[in-house]
């Protein structure tokens, strides 16, 4: 259940649960309109999915599950847990620069909040370039590297972070943090490394995820976020669609 301050906040969640402003739900709710059932997609950096179980809200779960609406969904990522996970048909490891899939054999690639993990985004998107098939789609959500969420993790001293985090989201649970990097969570770094590209690319600002549960921070966060430039958001969405004739 959601802490009172977040509904009074945000009323529309007595009505399904969710706020006007939840980043999966308008980030898989694009993705959706971009599916149809002859597609094989890939999850990327999809990990044990641990959102199948730990999600409470189901239409939510619903939007971000991919099974059945597509031929078939790959999961692809550097930890073998990837075989564990649920929400895929098929499981992928691969050592961090080759992805073992055919060139051009799938058609959407789901990138949700790993383009900030890739210590070489360079090699990563040219990898995930080799796979897509012409006219496909790179689906991505990401940290704005200049939103306060990545600033804070950047400046901070790494033997501060966890306890920090655990501060902060105390139900964030370990074998879901990973070290962050940064490289390609700007728009000039998606442009650049993925040349050719049309590129719908968008800032949004979520409720705040990081308040310890607490009101007061929940209202300053959310009163930052309000307050500066989109440059400065906290989430990129980006939706970047591999020319037909590559």
């Amino acid at each position: 259940m959601n802490p009172g301050f977040e509904s009074r906040t945000y009323p529309e969640m007595l009505a399904g649960g969710f706020s006007r402003v939840d980043g999966t739900i308008q980030f898989y709710t694009r993705v959706n309109a971009l599916l149809s059932e002859n597609m094989v997609a890939v999850d990327f950096g999809s990990g044990r999915g641990g959102w199948y179980t730990d999600d409470r809200l189901p239409y939510r779960r619903s939007l971000r599950n991919l099974k059945g609406k597509v031929r078939r969904v790959i999961g692809v990522d550097v930890d073998p847990v990837v075989t564990q996970n649920p929400s895929v048909d098929e499981a992928v490891v691969f050592d961090g620069s080759h992805i073992p899939l055919p060139d051009a054999s799938v058609d959407i690639i789901i990138a949700d909040h790993v383009f900030e993990h890739l210590p070489d985004p360079a090699t990563t998107a040219s990898e995930l370039d080799r796979i897509l098939a012409s006219g496909g789609w790179i689906c991505a959500r990401t940290p704005n590297k200049f939103g306060y969420v990545a600033l804070f993790n950047q400046l901070l001293p790494e033997s501060a972070k966890s306890g920090i985090l655990h501060f902060a989201q105390p139900g964030r649970k370990d074998e879901d943090v990973f070290e962050a990097y940064y490289r390609l969570n700007t728009r000039s770094a998606l442009r650049r490394h993925f040349p050719g590209y049309e590129i719908a690319l968008h800032s949004w600002e979520a409720e705040p995820a990081y308040h310890a549960g607490k009101a007061v921070i929940f209202h300053l966060v959310r009163a930052w976020s309000l307050l500066v430039p989109s440059g400065m958001s906290t989430a990129l969405f980006a939706f970047m669609r591999k020319s037909p004739a590559a």
